[in-house]
């Protein structure tokens, strides 16, 4: 990963804005919209900011009087000297998904999000808040977090009771709490690997690497594959799984040469 995606809260807090003309414009409206407000260079309250000069000269400066205060800024059009970039964005408010490509291409990140534009349903947001209003109701019925993450899991999984791609899904929240739950067994998957690339899996095995609980895999496995797993998920290089590898759904990765 060349950086890190994260979401900042800025809901009333001071972002600072320097600059005039159609790139000032549009960070101005984006600055706006995540409920931060557009302030000048001398905001000392301000932690980032954005600098949209239409000349590099004044842009450098700018940026290097901001840095030297500490302030992490992006700079319009000049990914080397931006501490952070402002991905594409498909907003499905509370649900946000983000698209960075480092500063490579706008133009790639605006396909992609124009793609994503049309798959992800546009009542996702209201599933997102169902799912919220409901938490201490899924706490009662699932009181150990393990139990709650694999049944909440295996409801939105395709096919769900509550799966996101279905038409109603946050409607179908109550009666999921409602329902008898399907009983989730212990298992272990055995996947043979034929590339060290990721995006050689099937689209089943980067299901299972994105639900699993742990994964025993050999010494050799690249981690590119290993990335594709649960961040929260086990990992275990061992010559082969245990005789009970423990609850839940864990799989076993090995390299076929």
């Amino acid at each position: 990963m060349h950086s890190l995606p994260l979401f900042l809260s800025l809901q009333g807090r001071p972002v600072i804005l320097i600059g005039e003309g159609p790139a000032a414009d549009a960070k101005r409206r984006l600055i706006e919209r995540a409920g931060a407000i557009p302030v000048g260079e001398d905001d000392s309250a301000a932690r980032i900011a954005f600098v949209a000069c239409e000349d590099a000269e004044e842009g450098d400066a700018v940026a290097a009087r901001l840095k030297a205060r500490g302030l992490l800024v992006n700079v319009v059009d000049r990914p080397a000297l931006c501490d952070f970039t402002t991905p594409a964005i498909v907003d499905r408010d509370p649900v946000i998904v983000a698209i960075g490509t480092g500063g490579r291409s706008a133009g790639l990140g605006k396909v992609l999000r124009q793609r994503l534009e049309t798959l992800l349903p546009a009542g996702l947001g209201r599933l997102a808040d169902a799912l919220y209003e409901g938490r201490e109701a899924i706490r009662r019925r699932w009181p150990a977090p393990d139990d709650r993450r694999r049944a909440i899991d295996a409801g939105l999984a395709e096919g769900g009771p509550i799966d996101p791609f279905r038409d109603g899904a946050a409607a179908s929240v109550e009666h999921w709490l409602k329902a008898e739950a399907a009983e989730v067994g212990d298992r272990l998957v055995r996947i043979r690997l034929r590339s060290d690339h990721p995006d050689d899996l099937t689209l089943r095995e980067a299901r299972l690497l994105g639900q699993a609980d742990r994964i025993f895999h050999r010494a050799d496995i690249a981690p590119a594959i290993l990335h594709r797993a649960r961040a929260d998920a086990e990992r275990m290089a061992c010559d082969a799984p245990p005789s009970a590898p423990g609850p839940g759904l864990s799989l076993d990765l090995e390299r076929v040469r």
